[in-house]
């Protein structure tokens, strides 16, 4: 039933909204747009109308495939401008008006060989711009990029790293929501998963450290958005990427675009190998036994990645379009690994040493489908209407077998396997529209639905007298169901020098989870408002100031509810708590931005105070320690972060990042207290060097302090990536080489010490090299440029 009622208040919206067109007189404009030189027509030249006083876009379109175009305004005092990549764009400031028409006539546009040489720069460079509420890094075709996932080419954007795990962290916190297409996705969820996106296949991506209420509440330290390539020149264009590299990371990708005056169909496909070897270390403690457990070993994670976009535009009208898209993506993994242990007894005499072996296959299917219109009104540029029906599924069918055997001391045969059966389903309904009331003031406005249902069923047995039994004690079914609605509104006034925009949130939270084999039952119903504030002031060209301030929510995902985990090391355990409650945290930020020359400088402090922190506790008895996420009390963090980027010549470009931050914990878990004091900070500096024959040279060097969690010190880790490019093929393909963690220095170490027991644990992937070439073909060389604004 509540279903129904969603759909009928969505269609009444679109409805609703869409019948809210302006009445003013329309003025149609029309042309024909060709090369100068070689009379040849021009298709996709950018045709916009501009305010006369603001100087600011009020509508556009593009041409045809045989140059024309047509379009429509009802604005009264206004300029045209047309442009074409590589082209002198031409003004009509005066032109004739009959029978509410204005015909330009044939246009011919003159190439300009200096813009076309500035355009392959902008495109080859990643660069950061920053906007009210966010900061967008554009991706470049970075050297050290070349084959890599998007986890890896998030780690240069600045304030984000991404440890050995995958785990994303914004300014230091973990608690970061990350979206692609500004939407919920499942390979976003999961952070593994991000490494069937490739960098070919990233346009840009969003730093959105203090979101407004316009976006879903979820991540207490922010939101990073990535933005797929979708290239919508007419005709057809696209790519094709090869890489390989040691350990094996094998792979295809090949970008296609086909766009006619209705349709624009657009695909990205991608195939291949990789495998991930990981060293690991890890000494447990028994400070009452005074016996300690030694653990050295290999790990693997052999993946074969298949990932497949296809869509399409279907344009109803220039201010009408329909997109429907899907995108499917397999994974077959193979998770051999070795793990040797060694037991010690209080006089350090070896006890037991056994070896324990792994053999996991698992295959993940990801499905992902949306449903999306988007309405564009005449009257004003930014004033539209998105609809978005998403829907997505991930399974995950594991199974794995231990093995250990004695090799000397006493007896620990044993053989174990594990099975797991993984489902999840989400639905997200999106309603947004816009509208500006003047060019200064401007109205947002919409709701959000999304369903998550999960489900795990995992099965441990042992081998008991050439017999499997199972396990029950770690064995059981746990169903996650969780529905969010949220509505928000927000009002922003954008002068010549300041601006302002203030919005508020209202989200309605439904989690229910159940352990079927115990039947233990866990309902969470809560509703929260989210309020968010954001100002600039423009002091001059060159100096601005950025303030904001939002709130935000981590709920616990099914991984910190799922109290039955893989035992993969039956020595270090990790458990989800499905009585785990939300975090809230309210964020404060100032952001001064200067430009001056050939130096762009960020300066910022921020705040964060979050309440019921998650924070993993781990406990041990007889050498065996179990790690559960617990609610820790209270977080104060005081940060400073700092972006530069300089060049202080043609053929060298500096680029650095730094962040510190002071935290202060308040809280306790049981009869232990957790207050202490801490901070830590990272760094990141990047080097481009443009040498002789058409080849690029970079540099990355980070760095990572040493910091305090609530029972664990964790080391510092510094390490650089390299790599070089070289033009070919008259700049449409390119050669590259990549060496990522040069020095094989990229360590995660932690050291925990507890009054009854102490643990060290150590992991290190390793280098990885990687060549590549890519080839861009079609109209306007698609691997330079990425294509024009979209009206």
């Amino acid at each position: 039933m509540i279903y129904n009622k969603v759909l009928s208040y969505i269609l009444f919206a679109i409805v609703f909204f869409t019948s809210l067109e302006g009445v003013s007189q329309t003025i149609k404009i029309k042309g024909l747009v060709i090369d100068q030189s070689s009379k040849e027509p021009l298709p996709y030249a950018t045709v916009v109308v501009a305010d006369s006083e603001t100087k600011k876009a009020l509508t556009g379109t593009t041409t045809a495939d045989d140059g024309t175009f047509v379009m429509n305004t009802k604005a009264s005092n206004f300029y045209i401008e047309i442009s074409f990549i590589g082209f002198i764009t031409k003004t009509f400031n005066q032109f004739n008006l009959n029978n509410n028409t204005i015909n330009l006539g044939t246009i011919a546009l003159e190439e300009d060989a200096s813009q076309l040489d500035e355009v392959v720069v902008q495109a080859e460079t990643s660069r950061t711009e920053f906007k009210l509420d966010k900061r967008v890094f554009n991706v470049g075709r970075d050297i050290a990029s070349t084959g890599a996932s998007a986890l890896e080419v998030l780690n240069n954007v600045p304030s984000v790293n991404v440890n050995i795990e995958g785990v994303i962290s914004l300014r230091g916190s973990s608690g970061v929501q990350v979206l692609i297409n500004g939407k919920p996705s499942i390979l976003a969820d999961d952070g593994g998963a991000l490494g069937s996106i490739t960098a070919d296949m990233i346009e840009s991506i969003e730093v959105i450290t203090n979101p407004s209420a316009k976006y879903d509440a979820e991540g207490t330290s922010g939101i990073i958005n990535i933005i797929i390539k979708k290239e919508e020149r007419k005709g057809l264009n696209g790519s094709v990427s090869l890489n390989t590299g040691i350990p094996d990371n094998h792979s295809v990708g090949l970008s296609l675009n086909r766009r006619s005056e209705k349709f624009n169909l657009f695909t990205q496909l991608g195939l291949g190998r990789r495998s991930i070897p990981t060293d690991n270390e890890n000494i447990n403690t028994d400070l009452i036994n005074n016996t300690e457990l030694y653990n050295i070993g290999e790990e693997y994670r052999n993946e074969k990645f298949y990932n497949i976009i296809l869509g399409t535009d279907y344009y109803i009208n220039p201010n009408n379009v329909i997109t429907l898209s899907g995108n499917f993506a397999y994974e077959i993994e193979d998770q051999p690994s070795s793990n040797r242990f060694k037991l010690y007894d209080e006089n350090e005499n070896l006890t037991s040493e056994w070896e324990r072996t792994e053999v996991t296959e698992a295959t993940n299917p990801k499905w992902q489908y949306e449903l999306q219109y988007q309405k564009d009104y005449e009257d004003h540029e930014d004033h539209d209407l998105l609809f978005s029906a998403l829907g997505s599924s991930f399974a995950k069918d594991l199974s794995s077998l231990f093995n250990d055997v004695t090799v000397a001391g006493d007896d620990n045969d044993a053989v174990q396997r594990t099975q797991s059966d993984f489902s999840e389903y989400t639905y997200t309904f999106k309603l947004d529209y816009t509208k500006p009331f003047s060019e200064q003031w401007t109205m947002e406005t919409g709701a959000q639905y999304v369903l998550n249902d999960v489900s795990n069923d995992y099965q441990v047995e042992n081998l008991v007298n050439n017999a499997f039994e199972v396990d029950e004690g770690l064995t059981n079914i746990f169903n996650y169901d969780q529905k969010v609605l949220g509505v928000y509104a927000t009002g922003a006034y954008e002068g010549e020098r300041w601006g302002v925009k203030a919005g508020m949130r209202l989200e309605h939270t439904n989690l229910q989870t159940l352990l079927t084999n115990t039947n233990e039952a866990n309902n969470q119903n809560y509703s929260n408002l989210f309020p968010s504030i954001h100002t600039s002031y423009k002091f001059s060209e060159m100096i601005s100031l950025q303030a904001g301030y939002s709130k935000r929510i981590y709920r616990p995902r099914l991984w910190d509810l799922n109290p039955f985990f893989n035992i993969r090391n039956s020595f270090s355990i990790r458990q989800g708590n499905p009585n785990l409650l939300p975090e809230f945290t309210n964020s404060y930020e100032i952001t001064s931005i200067f430009d001056i020359g050939r130096t762009s400088l960020n300066f910022g402090v921020y705040h964060r105070y979050t309440t019921d922190v998650i924070e993993r506790i781990t406990t041990s008895q007889e050498n065996v320690n179990i790690t559960r996420p617990e609610n820790i009390g209270v977080n104060r963090t005081y940060g400073i972060e700092f972006n530069t980027k300089y060049s202080p010549s043609n053929w060298l470009t500096l680029n650095a990042d730094f962040n510190f931050n002071s935290f202060n914990r308040d809280g306790s878990f049981e009869s232990q207290v957790f207050d202490f004091k801490g901070d830590q900070w990272s760094s990141k500096l990047l080097a481009k060097f443009k040498l002789p024959a058409q080849i690029d040279f970079e540099a990355t060097g980070n760095y990572e302090s040493e910091y305090r969690t609530v029972q664990s010190e964790v080391s510092d880790i510094a390490f650089l990536d390299l790599g070089l490019r070289k033009k070919i093929l008259n700049g449409k393909g390119v050669l590259n080489m990549s060496v990522r963690d040069v020095f094989a220095s990229r360590i995660n170490e932690s050291y925990t010490t507890q009054d009854t027991f102490l643990a060290y644990s150590y992991r290190n992937r390793g280098r990885f090299i990687t060549f590549g070439f890519s080839y861009g073909f079609g109209k306007g060389e698609a691997m330079e440029y990425s294509g024009g604004r979209r009206y």
